[in-house]
């Protein structure tokens, strides 16, 4: 393996307060109630408009569309507001990193979030890690998991896709690298459940178990 592409929230950082908090906001403007931490983490892991519909449950099914459309509207101008306040990097993603870099490995983030916050992220929390590109979403390129960004990606990391490492922690990510030709890296401490990562190439159980499969 040559080259790494990791997923962001929930594989690099913890950004789910940050999330839960934006998420409370919106909901409380329009006069519904805010959801729980850990209602909010089932609810992740397939870009703003499937957290709302989530979040919604019940509600979205019997309005129309306008209530969903609303929610969507307040909750990322909510979580633009405070990208950034409790967002931290897991514990040994930093040391993962410094090691990769002196190692000359070359690494590139995809991640469902929209572009520019994506960016925001990785400059605020990784400013000093030379990664080779950082991706999100874009209205112009299919997200995850559908694998033409991750084809970008291994064209920008000048590596084939099959000696790349694709990290994340959902399935999504599990099938963005099959798609792709790439080899998958399931992290457990993740947003979602480990079930999800039944069909990994291989499950990691903390940052630094990711080097042994880079030797």
């Amino acid at each position: 393996m040559r080259g790494v592409i990791f997923d962001l929230d929930g594989t690099l950082v913890d950004s789910l307060d940050d999330i839960t908090a934006a998420l409370g906001v919106a909901f409380t403007a329009l006069g519904l109630a805010a959801l729980e931490r850990e209602r909010v983490e089932r609810c992740v892991g397939d870009g703003a408009r499937m957290l709302v519909r989530r979040a919604l449950g019940a509600r979205a099914e019997e309005a129309d569309r306008a209530l969903e459309d609303d929610a969507l509207e307040r909750f990322r101008a909510a979580y633009d507001e405070r990208l950034v306040v409790h967002t931290r990097a897991f514990d040994g993603v930093e040391a993962l990193l410094s090691t990769l870099a002196a190692r000359g490995t070359p690494t590139a983030v995809l991640s469902n979030k929209p572009h520019p916050m994506t960016r925001r992220v990785v400059e605020a929390l990784f400013a000093d890690h030379p990664f080779v590109e950082v991706l999100g979403q874009r209205p112009e390129v299919r997200r995850k998991p559908d694998p033409a960004a991750a084809l970008e990606l291994a064209a920008r990391l000048e590596v084939p896709p099959a000696e790349l490492l694709f990290v994340g922690d959902t399935r999504v990510d599990v099938r963005t690298a099959q798609a792709a030709g790439m080899v998958s890296v399931g992290v457990t401490w993740g947003m979602r459940p480990p079930a999800e990562l039944a069909e990994a190439d291989h499950r990691i159980d903390h940052p630094s178990a990711l080097l042994r499969l880079l030797e």
